[in-house]
């Protein structure tokens, strides 16, 4: 991920209220960023994905290899 691309990011999950941005006084200027409580509340749904993820992607795998030998 480009520096530009990780800004862009940060900057759209503070419009979205998910991160609070804190610029800190200091030579080279340094940016600190935190998880909001609506942030936070994504742990849970994304912890269930990672578990699905993990449980699911052998067969996914699997799929993916059937797809790409037909040559579709």
């Amino acid at each position: 991920m480009t520096p530009k691309v990780l800004t862009q990011t940060l900057r759209s999950m503070e419009r979205d209220g998910l991160v609070t941005r804190t610029q800190l006084p200091g030579v080279p200027p340094r940016v600190d960023y935190e998880l909001t409580d609506l942030g936070r509340s994504l742990q849970a749904p994304i912890d269930a994905l990672r578990t699905w993820i993990e449980a699911n992607s052998a067969r996914i795998l699997a799929h993916r290899e059937s797809y790409d030998a037909v040559g579709s």
